[in-house]
């Protein structure tokens, strides 16, 4: 009798999507655990549609899953270049947008197959506890290991931000930063290869700065604000960050399509976008979310920095991602 009231329950929520699961993959971590609370739970209550969480996203393994028509994972958090080069190369669904409501989605961040999930900085960070004199301000001071000693850690993966940030810190003009001259950007990074630890993860990154292991480094911006939440002493500059934006897709071949495109749903409307850009210090994609948060909280998020932001360019990165790859892990490997 108990099973037959609950299934009856789950038919008034959430009418076809009645008792279906789906699997969510994302990063881990505080992100993951904001995506859960604000996203996927509020997805079940209102529908009845169980989200399981995994993780970490690896790009390889959602090609292999694609390949072998053994997909397990129905929603992935992406990097949003990937989320490009990943739908030209047919290993995504498209999106349903009769479910997805993309008129109040940011532009920038929306293609046939990803949205946005959230928008989010490169920004430099260090443990202040490490430098009691002057603080590190701009990413010049990122590579000055004279004037602030001690290991750097930037992300390990091929993706938008780093070599960036070698180009500007070297002098480039944000305006010229693009096509990205990877001969000086490698000539900038070698000066500081040896005193390098890189983070895959943003748990990893957020350890090593805490810790003083790596006192300064270049960190996705909500990592930072997590640590200075939790009371710890730790800096923040904007010169010069550099946004970026992860997606969310669904591998080709999904099993629970229908489910997924209301996760995606659920997760870019506007009140979601702004309760999980008020806990993790992302900002929204949702052009709505911003009348919905307290102006004090708006005011520290990425999309507030604009007079000091340089603007990663999503299109050539997913057109050049494969050939800046190659380079980027033979360099590391050297």
């Amino acid at each position: 009798m108990k099973a037959l009231v609950v299934a009856a329950a789950l038919t008034l929520a959430g009418g076809a999507a009645q008792a279906q699961q789906m699997v969510f993959t994302s990063w881990g971590g505080t992100t993951q655990d904001a995506q859960t609370k604000y996203w996927a739970k509020p997805l079940t209550e209102a529908t009845g549609i169980a989200v399981v969480q995994d993780g970490p996203t690896d790009y390889g393994k959602i090609k292999a899953m694609v390949e072998a028509n053994a997909v397990s994972w129905d929603v992935a958090d992406v990097e949003f270049d990937w989320a490009l080069q990943a739908g030209q190369k047919g290993l995504l669904e498209p999106l349903d947008f009769t479910v997805i409501d993309r008129a109040h989605l940011d532009p920038r961040f929306v293609s046939d197959y990803a949205v946005g999930s959230f928008y989010y900085s490169f920004v430099l960070g260090y443990n202040s506890a490490a430098f009691p004199g002057e603080k590190p301000a701009t990413l010049a001071d990122l590579f000055d290991t004279k004037k602030f000693p001690g290991k750097r850690t930037f992300y390990k993966w091929s993706a938008p931000g780093v070599i960036e940030a070698a180009l500007l810190a070297d002098g480039v003009k944000p305006e010229d930063l693009y096509p990205l001259d990877m001969e000086r950007a490698f000539a900038k990074l070698d000066t500081i290869k040896k005193d390098i630890i890189w983070w895959e993860g943003g748990a990893k990154s957020q350890q090593l700065l805490a810790s003083g292991e790596a006192p300064i480094g270049f960190f996705w911006n909500g990592r930072v604000a997590a640590l200075q939440a939790d009371g710890m002493n730790i800096g923040i500059s904007w010169d010069q960050n550099i946004t970026a934006a992860d997606a969310l897709v669904v591998p080709k071949g999904t099993k629970n399509k229908e489910a997924a495109m209301r996760f995606i749903a659920a997760a870019t409307a506007a009140k979601a976008q702004a309760d999980f850009a008020a806990d993790t210090g992302y900002a929204p994609i949702n052009t709505g979310s911003a009348a919905l948060m307290k102006p004090d909280v708006r005011a520290t998020l990425p999309d507030q920095q604009n007079a000091l932001q340089v603007n990663a360019d999503m299109a050539y990165w997913a057109a050049h991602r494969d050939e800046i790859g190659n380079r980027w892990y033979a360099w590391q490997a050297r």
